[in-house]
């Protein structure tokens, strides 16, 4: 999502939806949200992506413009703020462009089997 100027503060969010110019990735992510000058992170659902932004599920709403971080898989922590929030999902704007095909990578190294999950077979005949 591109960062929103205050010049057009009536601007509703599906307006601004209309307005981005990212290509956004729709994807079923979960990532953590904390406030500006908190430690507490809360889970969020995040249903779509893309370098500038995303938009996350966030019942409560926030007001628009409040600093925040969210840390997304792949990808770490990435400072924002609210650009806009309605019926219980905010659209966040992104402080620096991030790569959000980083959140999609697989997170393991996928290059062997750990020990701990291999089956343990039997050695010798079985009947």
């Amino acid at each position: 999502m591109d960062q929103y100027s205050s010049e057009h503060p009536s601007v509703s969010a599906d307006d601004a939806e209309s307005n981005r110019q990212d290509p956004r990735d729709s994807l079923f992510l979960m990532a953590l949200l904390r406030l500006a000058k908190t430690d507490e992170g809360t889970p969020v659902r995040v249903r779509n992506l893309s370098a500038g932004g995303m938009m996350a599920d966030y019942p409560e709403g926030l007001d628009r413009d409040v600093t925040l971080e969210v840390e997304i898989r792949g990808i770490g922590w990435v400072p924002g703020h609210v650009a806009w929030s309605t019926s219980g999902r905010i659209g966040i704007a992104f402080n620096r462009p991030i790569d959000p095909m980083l959140a999609r990578k697989p997170v393991g190294q996928g290059a062997h089997t750990p020990v701990f999950v291999k089956p343990i077979l039997p050695r010798g005949n079985l009947r």
